[in-house]
């Protein structure tokens, strides 16, 4: 059952990312995205940074994926956005069936 996948990814504030995240799911390229505060611990230009970030888990189907990873980099405020893809193992029948459906053009 690996044509569902997960995305992940960051950004500086919640807000900008759940509005982000529901122009996906609006233009139907994930089905879901749950936004979560997270505490982010990274070097970034030699310096290791404590901040405090928003993450975003997107349920969606591997063709998408390429849509969102190029519609992250053209309108995320970081310089390199955190994008990580993962497959989906296993999930119930139904929700599979609801992510392929909801991930597909209409």
């Amino acid at each position: 059952m690996t044509d569902i996948c997960a995305v992940l990814i960051t950004a500086p504030d919640a807000e900008w990312l759940g509005s982000f995240v529901r122009s996906l799911v609006g233009d139907r390229l994930c089905a879901v995205g749950h936004v979560s505060p997270v505490r982010s611990i990274y070097r970034w230009q030699g310096e290791v940074h404590d901040t405090g970030e928003a993450l975003a888990t997107l349920r969606t189907v591997p063709s998408r994926v390429p849509e969102i990873i190029a519609r992250t980099k053209r309108e995320h405020p970081y310089v390199v956005p955190s994008i990580i893809t993962m497959p989906i193992s296993d999930a119930t029948p139904d929700y599979h069936a609801w992510v392929i459906e909801q991930s597909s053009p209409a």
